[in-house]
């Protein structure tokens, strides 16, 4: 285990597959750099994602059948692919979430005592 203080783009593994998940639906589809945009903005700027990380996960969900991808035009008038969360991908979030809950609840215990 390193002793340096964690960089902005490091995501601890499968967080970040929660984390797309989870903006994709409180937001509906975006095209990629929309959502390395809001994590960053959500996170006060502490998550700074490159398309070199947030691209490949991309692909990983669609590919699993978490999201649906669609060739649209952006804000500004550029081609992008934008991704939409699907039916699986919603249940996969839930699963995710209470995943996370539960493991936060241990974290929590063992940091502070239990509640």
């Amino acid at each position: 285990m390193s002793n340096r203080e964690p960089s902005k783009t490091d995501v601890l593994q499968g967080t970040l597959d929660l984390m797309v998940l989870q903006t994709l639906d409180t937001l509906g589809a975006l095209h990629g750099y929309a959502i390395a945009a809001r994590l960053e903005q959500v996170s006060n700027g502490a998550l700074q994602l490159n398309m070199g990380t947030l691209y490949p996960a991309l692909m990983r969900l669609e590919q699993r059948g978490l999201l649906r991808g669609a060739w649209g035009t952006t804000e500004a008038n550029r081609k992008a692919r934008f991704y939409a969360l699907t039916a699986a991908g919603r249940r996969q979030l839930a699963k995710e979430k209470q995943a996370w809950d539960r493991m936060a609840g241990i974290i929590q215990a063992l940091l502070h005592g239990p509640a």
